[in-house]
């Protein structure tokens, strides 16, 4: 969009904070406690708790059964086709028997259809997930804890058992995390997880993932490993045992993965002429089956089969409340994760559609699935990307899509599941495999982010590196608090300027990147990036010193030093008998003694002159005025300024001698002998606070005190309200630093310093 030039004209005052608040009226926010609300019972209230726990109740009377069934039909279907093989797999990469997966497949997704607030996501079984159950299967029930005998023969139905109620506590555990930090609107705890740390994530889960499926594609027996360097351990593992591969069930993988690979290149092809995909896996499955049943290729070949699948339901567990301190960790791991997946794939749907999903809604809907599902011997389940895009575009418009697969599922666990007993394990493990294909693509981020942001890069490595060999759970708490640490370290590096003002504008920018910005005349204006607090005031104070060209420091402690020596010199005179002074105002002891930056004859501008001389001053911003114009003004303006002042400045010369003057005087840098600065103003801009603490208000004190003590005036500028508001119940305004001494913008500050610039160790009051 081309922008024309046009000048425009604004007259208004010169303003500090105090007249700022006058003019605007500025009265304490109101405070509303949201807890009073919590406890104030209506039928509306009651109404709106029940719509807002229960979605189902707004969105289903709404329903248009003519324009949306049939798509959530086929949707349905779609879903249910894919979540077959795909919970078969994952409950096979968890750890535990085929069948279960079918359980998690069904129960969750019909309990989010009651509480979800989105229409697109697919809840169910999850690689990520299943990999993260299946790391804890491990170290809690190992293989190693359930052989039998001399012969080490392994009792798998005892070790299936233990891991069921293991995995179904698990569950439980993270619905309660999951449920509790909704209902206590902890939603945002996943804006701490940055979206390359969970691309990060997920990518290196992957890898966790594709190596546990190694054993079932070459038809291995490898030990169980968990805990750092576990990975590595087992890629070792696979390495070494690969001469005793079998070939039947390698061969039974490969063929499996190229049709799989083959139907989703198919799918993508013809993706505009098709009502919905190629059910590739379910095909997948139904050949292999078949193939497996009608050659034999367990007992032919030694391909390992998932055997038995019981048809039907299985009663509720109660969980073992013992187990909850053993799961605590991973069960909060595993609950943060979940969310994270489903709650930013949700809102990709919810904003590519035009509708908005409440993350604490979604924490509660996915934390009762998990909840509910535990109780029925499901494990932890998040929502599949894969599924959720098919759910999409095949037309699902709401959730009944996936209240429609769950009962596709329901019919799979009654009648049909007991068909696949003779699947090979490999073709699930094809399917797994092929189904990374969307987060091993993940690794492309790194070529992105190396050119759109190196730190971004620097937590996308370190979360990849720390998962993949201190695993899932110790490499999500290590990206976390990366990841935070980071936060802190960048704040310690801000970017601290020097502003000049842009030609003919109030706007004043960085003078080191806009070449065209000019530093106003004896003012200096400093900016920091971000906010100051107690971990970077030291380093804002040490920058303003450094970027003003001002030895401070150096300044303080010689100006110390002499007014010390000139003490020495005149007590040494009183004892030498001289005759003694008559002790007052033009006495250089008592200026000498005076604490640092607590002169308001010397050092401050008295409230009652700045407000005179700026009262009745306005200033006249136009695109096409310089500070030159602004300074060849001043006569004029300060003439002004002097009428209205007049009568306050006879009362304030009226106790003005010639004696205070040359005490003054006597205090000086140029009477010491030591250099003065080459400007007179320090503006600081406080645009980019937030927030501040006692730290900083300790700080801004200090620069206020440092520099009036090297004959510098310092003023603040352009301060948000909340951080006005800071500042007063700091107390931070006091007699030495008023409201009068902070101003609406950077401009209105650079005019007042320009009107009231020293020409030398003088009281402010008197100039005008």
């Amino acid at each position: 969009m081309e922008l024309r030039r046009r000048d425009y004209h604004v007259e208004r005052p010169l303003l500090n904070q105090e007249q700022l608040e006058e003019l605007g009226s500025r009265s304490p926010a109101p405070v509303t406690l949201q807890w009073r609300t919590w406890f104030r019972c209506s039928r509306a209230r009651a109404q709106a708790l029940l719509l807002q726990y229960l979605p189902i109740l707004a969105w289903l009377p709404q329903y248009s059964v003519r324009d949306w069934l049939l798509g959530d039909l086929l949707s349905g279907l779609s879903v249910a086709i894919m979540q077959l093989p795909q919970g078969l797999a994952y409950a096979l990469l968890a750890g535990l028997p085929p069948v279960f997966g079918l359980y998690s497949s069904f129960y969750p997704v019909f309990v989010y259809f009651l509480f979800g607030t989105s229409r697109h996501i697919s809840v169910g079984t999850f690689a990520v997930m299943s990999v993260m159950v299946g790391s804890v299967m491990e170290s809690l029930a190992p293989d190693d804890a359930f052989l039998l005998g001399l012969n080490s023969t392994l009792d798998v139905a005892a070790r299936d058992a233990t891991r069921v109620q293991l995995a179904s506590t698990l569950s439980v555990l993270v619905g309660l995390f999951q449920v509790g930090l909704g209902m206590v609107h902890f939603g945002f705890v996943v804006t701490y997880l940055s979206e390359p740390l969970v691309r990060a994530y997920t990518t290196a889960a992957s890898v966790h993932v594709f190596v546990s499926q190694l054993k079932y594609v070459f038809g291995l027996h490898l030990s169980r490993r968990s805990g750092p360097l576990s990975l590595i351990y087992t890629v070792l593992e696979v390495c070494w045992k690969l001469p005793e591969t079998v070939v039947g069930t390698m061969v039974t993988a490969i063929v499996a993965g190229v049709v799989l690979v083959l139907v989703k290149l198919l799918n993508e092809k013809l993706r505009r002429h098709l009502p919905m995909p190629l059910p590739g896996e379910l095909l997948t499955l139904i050949g292999a089956t078949g193939i497996s049943y009608g050659v034999g290729l367990k007992q032919a070949f030694g391909v390992d089969i998932v055997g038995k699948i019981p048809s039907g339901l299985v009663p509720p567990m109660v969980p073992r409340p013992q187990l909850f301190v053993k799961l605590l960790g991973n069960a909060f791991a595993i609950a943060v994760v979940g969310f994270a997946i489903a709650i930013s794939l949700g809102k990709i749907f919810a904003l590519r559609h035009g509708y908005r999903v409440y993350s604490n809604q979604e924490l509660v809907a996915l934390g009762l699935s998990n909840l509910i599902g535990g109780i029925f011997r499901c494990f932890p389940v998040s929502c599949s990307m894969s599924r959720s895009l098919v759910q999409e575009s095949t037309g699902g418009n709401t959730q009944v899509a996936g209240a429609i697969s769950s009962l596709f599922i329901l019919i799979i666990i009654f009648k049909l599941g007991e068909l696949f007993q003779d699947l090979p394990k490999a073709v699930l493990a094809a399917v797994v495999i092929v189904n990374l294909k969307g987060m091993v693509m993940q690794f492309t981020d790194v070529f992105s982010l190396w050119k759109a942001n190196r730190v971004d890069l620097l937590i996308w490595v370190v979360t990849f590196v720390a998962t993949i060999l201190l695993n899932l759970d110790l490499g999500l708490a290590v990206a976390v608090v990366f990841s935070l640490m980071l936060v802190v370290v960048r704040t310690q590096m801000p970017h601290y300027s020097v502003l000049g003002q842009v030609p003919d504008t109030d706007i004043y920018r960085d003078v080191a990147e806009y070449s065209g910005a000019r530093e106003v005349p004896g003012v200096k204006v400093f900016r920091s990036s971000v906010t100051v607090y107690f971990a970077n005031a030291e380093l804002y104070s040490d920058s303003l010193k450094q970027r003003c060209g001002v030895d401070v420091d150096y300044l303080l402690s010689q100006k110390k030093k002499l007014l010390r020596k000139q003490d020495l010199k005149l007590k040494r005179l009183q004892k030498e008998n001289k005759p003694p002074k008559q002790a007052g105002p033009s006495d250089p002891s008592q200026a000498a003694s005076q604490p640092p930056g607590c002169s308001p004859s010397f050092f401050s501008p008295s409230p009652r002159s700045l407000a005179a001389t700026s009262k009745d001053t306005s200033i006249s911003i136009n695109v096409n005025t310089s500070v030159m114009d602004i300074e060849s003004n001043n006569d004029v303006e300060g003439s002004k300024a002097k009428e209205a002042s007049a009568g306050t400045e006879l009362e304030d010369t009226g106790a003005w001698a010639p004696e205070d003057a040359k005490a003054s005087d006597m205090s000086s840098l140029k009477a010491l002998g030591l250099p003065q600065p080459d400007f007179h103003t320090l503006i600081l801009d406080l645009s980019s606070f937030s927030f501040v603490d006692t730290v900083c208000l300790k700080s801004l004190k200090n620069i206020f005190r440092d520099f009036r003590e090297i004959e510098v005036e310092v003023y603040m500028a352009a301060c948000q309200a909340p951080v006005i508001t800071q500042l007063e119940n700091g107390h931070f305004f006091d007699a030495s630093i008023t409201k009068q001494h902070l101003f609406a913008s950077v401009h209105d500050a650079v005019l007042f310093a320009l009107q009231h610039r020293r020409s030398g160790p003088i009281d402010p009051v008197l100039v005008s």
